[in-house]
Parts: C-alpha cells; structure tokens; sequence
C-alpha cells in the first residue's frame, strides 16, 4: 500500500476516534431519585427535560441521560452505576440523591458512603460531578437532619465537588407547588429546581 494512502488512512482513523471521544466527553449523566424522574407528570415536564431545552438554546453540545428512578437510594444507585457509567461515558455526573435514604431513616454514615463510592468512580472515569441536596423535615429529629445535611458538605470538601445544598430551596414551605402529597413538587415547581441546578452546573460545563 502506498504511504500516501497509509498517512491518510491513519488521519482518518485518529479523527474517527477523537471524534468518538468528543461525543463521549458531551454527556451529562443525571443519577437521582424521583425528584428528578419527574414523577407524577409527564417526563418532558421535569427538570432534566427542561435542562436538555436549556443546553439547546444556549448551544451548548451536550446530550442529557436521565438515569433517575422513584424511589431509588444510595445503595440501589450504586448497585446500578456502574454499566450507566460505562455505557454513556458521560463528562458531568450529576447526583442528586439521599433523599430516600434519609425518608426511611437509613444511617447518615451508609448514605455518605454510598455517594462517596459513585463520586470516586466518576472521578475515576474521568467525569466531573455536581452533587445536589435535600433537607429533611425537622419532624426527623434534629440530630438526624443536622447529620443528613452535614453528610453533603463533607462529600463536597472531601472530593473537592460542587454542592447545590438544597434542590428545593425556593420553595419547600409553599404548597402551591407541590403535588397533593405533599412530597413530590409539581409542573410549576419544575423550573425553579432546573434554576438551582443550573447554578452549580454551569460552572462544569465548556463550548
């Protein structure tokens, strides 16, 4: 084969794979909980959704894989991580879990060691990670929220990773929006959550 064509073979292989590498490198993989599966609504109403029409407007190439599930806790997202990762290769992990965890009254030192592990293997996978909050109700004891909440802003010192404290900061007390439960915001919540978000995400993200 003449090394003419050797050379341009070669450059199309290597292009081929830093392109690869590129649409790797342009993901954002959500891991959460029902807050983020958009629960009780249609899932094009959620905050994920609402992110990825974000991403587009602003024109920042990246896809969005929401691998949130209701229900789910640290330790059911930890099982389950590890083929997310490895199929989606994604450049930011955003994590937005415990809150299940902390419902049932699961040990605060179980929850951060859980959110420690996918950390570490995000990292390790070469993707960014924002960790995102929640806040018990204080009917839980102030011990056990005060721990809870603590729980995230020693992840966040420990791995050196971004924390939006509280999701639902902006409106938690009001029930205007939530669903009937009472636990589960609704439609109107959906973008107010996609704000607090945003705010520690935007930093991670490149053109």
């Amino acid at each position: 084969m003449p090394r003419a064509v050797k050379t341009l073979l070669l450059f199309i292989f290597l292009s081929l794979q830093s392109f690869a590498a590129g649409a790797a490198e342009k993901s954002i993989l959500v891991l959460g909980d029902s807050l983020s599966s958009a629960y009780g609504m249609a899932r094009e109403r959620g905050w994920v959704a609402l992110l990825e029409q974000r991403l587009k407007r602003e024109r920042l190439d990246y896809s969005v894989v929401n691998a949130s599930i209701s229900g789910d806790t640290t330790g059911g997202a930890r099982a389950r991580f590890k083929p997310l990762l490895d199929k989606h290769r994604p450049a930011i992990v955003v994590l937005e879990l415990g809150g299940n965890d902390g419902l049932r009254g699961l040990p605060v030192t179980q929850m951060r060691t859980n959110l420690s592990a996918i950390i570490k293997e995000s990292q390790t996978a070469g993707a960014r990670v924002l960790l995102v909050g929640v806040k018990l109700p204080p009917n839980y004891g102030e011990v056990y929220t005060s721990a809870f909440e603590a729980a995230y802003r020693e992840l966040t010192k420990t791995h050196r990773v971004p924390l939006v404290p509280f999701i639902l900061e902006d409106f938690a007390g009001n029930p205007e929006f939530f669903q009937p439960d009472r636990l589960h915001p609704n439609e109107a919540a959906q973008p107010m959550m996609l704000e607090r978000v945003w705010a520690g995400l935007k930093p991670l993200l490149t053109r």
